[in-house]
């Protein structure tokens, strides 16, 4: 099959290698349909992340439709339409049973092979998806496929770190990265009442969006975030921070914008070995930091039942789809921000 691969920071390639197997009675592989380039494959991408294996497969996005079936498996035949979480979950273990399903004991991160340990990602024309019965979810003929693809990952990923942070109405909060995540974190926010609801990027396109999301946006480049929101919050800052971009300089910002007795909620993907500010900075401010992977596998129906409600605009995020040959101009594009790339998907 073909299927993207990791060579080093900043080169990747589409490869022929043998197509995956089944490996466990619980397994499916399944046929690529749709999946997608996420934030987070640009840590690799950009040598943010290393000691991943050389050859892996990347990719964590994707739906499509099974066409192997391993003898155990038991709500799932060949020509079933599914989609995945970013992440295998056994259904079973101590963390899958309380919610925590990005914790599962037994999983792993698609896309992610370290000293041969792991599981190849979903570039490809085929994908093997262990513990087929807990991970997936069936894909509703009556519903676009490209919506029902996020809820694997950035959706998913959005409502947690709004309802993490503990969204209510009235909660003045503000999202720091209007990128797909964030995006999606300023409707999630917006939907479980947040207000005043502020939006914190550059690229002025996407302040656009999180304007008609609901969103104030304010230019970190053009204008001064911390007076924008002292404008808006009565000089005392928000009571919460959704921090989606990953880096020590967003992490600052929020300590800096979020009021004393306030929380910071962060999905970004960090790989600075120390945080931007002190234990002694966080206890003068009695703040509250939560911060973590997203179980996506225990928010996916739910954000479904949004998708179908139609409580989620998700379509102007979806500014380019390719064909698996031109994945990667994909990753250029997306590194870039070029042709106004926001979430790109991606069709074998």
């Amino acid at each position: 099959m073909r299927a993207l691969t990791f060579q080093a920071p900043r080169a990747i390639s589409l490869e022929s290698i043998p197509d995956p197997r089944i490996e466990h009675p619980r397994d499916v592989v399944l046929r690529m349909q749709l999946g997608a380039i996420c934030g987070s494959d640009l840590h690799v991408y950009r040598g943010h992340e290393t000691g991943l294996d050389v050859g892996t497969v990347l990719g964590h996005e994707f739906l499509g439709e099974i066409v192997e079936v391993g003898a155990e498996v038991e709500t799932w035949k060949a020509g079933d339409r599914a989609v995945s979480p970013f992440s295998s979950s056994c259904g079973s273990c101590s963390f899958c049973s309380c919610g925590l399903t990005s914790r599962c004991s037994n999983g792993a991160v698609y896309g992610w092979v370290a000293k041969g340990e792991g599981l190849q990602g979903a570039q490809a024309e085929y994908i093997r998806v262990p513990f087929a019965d807990a991970s997936l979810v069936a894909v509703p003929d009556d519903h676009p496929a490209e919506e029902v693809l996020l809820i694997g990952d950035i959706l998913s990923t959005a409502y947690f770190c709004a309802e993490n942070g503990g969204v209510q109405n009235g909660t003045s909060t503000c999202v720091l990265g209007c990128g797909p995540v964030g995006l999606l974190a300023i409707q999630a926010a917006r939907e479980l009442g947040a207000a005043p609801l502020i939006a914190v990027d550059a690229v002025p396109e996407r302040l656009e969006l999180a304007e008609r999301f609901g969103a104030l946006p304010v230019s970190f480049e053009r204008d001064d975030p911390h007076a924008f929101v002292a404008r808006h919050t009565d000089g005392r800052g928000v009571e919460l921070v959704l921090e989606v971009v990953g880096n020590a300089a967003a992490g600052r910002l929020a300590y800096d914008l979020v009021r004393p007795g306030g929380t910071i909620s962060a999905a970004g993907v960090h790989n600075e070995e120390h945080f931007p500010f002190s234990p002694g900075a966080a206890y003068d401010k009695n703040l509250t930091y939560k911060a973590g992977r997203a179980p996506a596998r225990h928010y996916m129906e739910r954000m479904l039942g949004l998708l179908r409600k139609k409580r989620l605009d998700i379509s102007p995020l979806l500014s380019h789809r390719l064909p698996l040959g031109e994945t990667v101009r994909g990753y250029e594009i997306f590194d870039n921000k070029l042709e106004g790339a926001i979430k790109v998907l991606i069709e074998p």
